[in-house]
């Protein structure tokens, strides 16, 4: 699909293939292995929501079985209807089909070595059981895969919105026109100057560098008007100290950053390993990134993951400091170093070191997010508006798809089976539910071919 507006078309991804070297199936393998370990000691999960009940079972409030039994019911809609579909559409892999498994393999065994031995064989299975299937789905007389390979313009383009929308929602509408026509601006700019560079990335880094000033000019004024109002209302200086030494909240999270700090090690090895992942180039850290990955824009790839990870640091350190357990790749800024690195030896120097950083910072940065309320909530609306926009992105894309591979049956199959979802209450979360109704429609459709009643759309 190309957008009238462009002077050159809007590349299209390569054939998805699921090749891996020696040394990328050792890579997987291996750092699987790793965040199995790393889960089954509950320093470590890489599901935000899971995170919050480590707590529980740190202080041994809950068992082995049923935090896993958590961990499961958040993961595998995940797991079965957007890690997979992403990476068999794309050709790279992605955190939700490498990491959510090992969340849950690890809390469930019993002991360090079983749990060393299920993270490596999902490793095993990913590298050598997806590209059977790959291959497989690609002989099919309806090949849904290179179908869902239009849902890579809709992601790509759409994401780029995602600074807008939280604008708007937080500083309201004017700005989030100024937003949205500069946005637009850069794209159209971008597309005409430079056509072999994602249009989208200018556009995000000025709407990102917007809304931080935004939250930072409110937040300095609001830091203002605190001073001056305490200088007119002076206050025991004893008796602040003592209501900061009694902060449950603070004990908590001191405690929470300790636990973590005791295993820098363990953290610098996984920082290294996920870097080194993501150097290999066969991995990309989110939805738009494992498509940028797979057309080899590694650039645009590193700047859509940084900006991203700003959505998600708030939230990452305070449920670490918490819960004292901290996430598969921290603040995810180990992706872009891994993409930009030169060599696998490099990446993994500086992966280990940037992970080691991020853990010794927590307690700072904790306390820094409690100084600055609007930084802190411009990344919830940050947060917010890339699930926004990646919910229309997929459904878009995912009907792009079923149009690809079977036409109006296509999209009255794929759009039902989202509709049914809905109407079920949701057993597949809206993001996972369209790539797996693309799926379970391609499988339809090939059945319906061998019983001779569906005719596949040409080429």
């Amino acid at each position: 699909m190309h957008l009238p507006i462009a002077a050159a078309p809007v590349p299209a991804p390569p054939p998805a293939g699921l090749d891996f070297t020696a040394f990328q199936q050792g890579t997987v393998i291996g750092l699987c292995a790793l965040t199995a370990l790393v889960s089954h000691l509950a320093f470590a999960v890489f599901n935000d929501g899971v995170r919050p009940f480590l707590l529980d079972f740190v202080h041994g409030r809950t068992t082995r079985n049923a935090t896993a039994a958590v961990a499961f019911g958040l993961s595998a809609g995940f797991v079965f209807g957007l890690g997979a579909p992403m990476a068999l559409s794309s050709g790279v892999l992605n955190p939700w089909l490498l990491f959510l498994p090992t969340d849950v393999l690890g809390l469930l065994a019993p002991g360090r070595v079983l749990a060393l031995l299920l993270g490596a064989a999902w490793g095993a299975v990913v590298v050598f059981g997806l590209d059977g299937a790959n291959d497989l789905a690609h002989d099919l007389p309806v090949d849904f895969l290179t179908a869902m390979q239009q849902m890579s313009t809709p992601i790509l383009f759409l994401f780029t919105l995602f600074p807008v929308l939280a604008i708007v929602r937080q500083f309201g509408r004017a700005w989030g026109a100024v937003a949205g026509a500069l946005e637009l601006s850069l794209v159209v700019a971008t597309m005409k100057l430079w056509p072999n560079m994602f249009a989208g990335a200018l556009a995000m880094a000025v709407g990102v560098l917007l809304l931080v000033s935004l939250a930072v000019a409110r937040d300095l004024r609001l830091r203002r008007e605190q001073a001056a109002a305490q200088a007119t209302r002076p206050t025991s200086g004893a008796a602040g100290a003592a209501g900061a030494a009694a902060d449950p909240l603070a004990s908590l999270f001191s405690a929470g950053a300790a636990r973590l700090r005791r295993f820098l090690p363990l953290f610098a090895l996984l920082g290294a390993g996920v870097a080194v992942l993501a150097q290999s180039h066969v991995f990309g850290g989110g939805e738009a990134t494992s498509f940028l990955i797979a057309k080899g824009e590694h650039t645009e790839a590193a700047q859509v993951d940084f900006y991203r990870a700003f959505g998600f640091l708030p939230l990452i350190a305070t449920t670490a400091l918490a819960s004292g357990a901290y996430a598969i790749a921290g603040f995810t800024f180990v992706y872009p170093l891994g993409y930009l690195m030169p060599s696998a030896l490099l990446a993994a120097g500086a992966g280990a070191l940037v992970l080691t950083v991020e853990v010794l910072a927590l307690s700072a940065l904790g306390r820094l997010l409690g100084r600055l309320p609007t930084v802190r909530d411009s990344s919830e609306h940050l947060r917010g508006a890339i699930t926004e926009t990646l919910l229309l992105a997929i459904l878009f894309g995912s009907l792009m798809a079923a149009n690809a591979m079977g036409g109006g049956l296509g999209i009255l199959i794929v759009g039902g089976l989202y509709l049914l979802n809905e109407a079920m209450g949701r057993p597949l979360v809206r993001m996972a539910a369209a790539p797996a109704a693309v799926l379970a429609g391609g499988v339809l459709l090939n059945l319906l071919h061998w019983l001779g009643l569906f005719t596949p759309v040409a080429a």
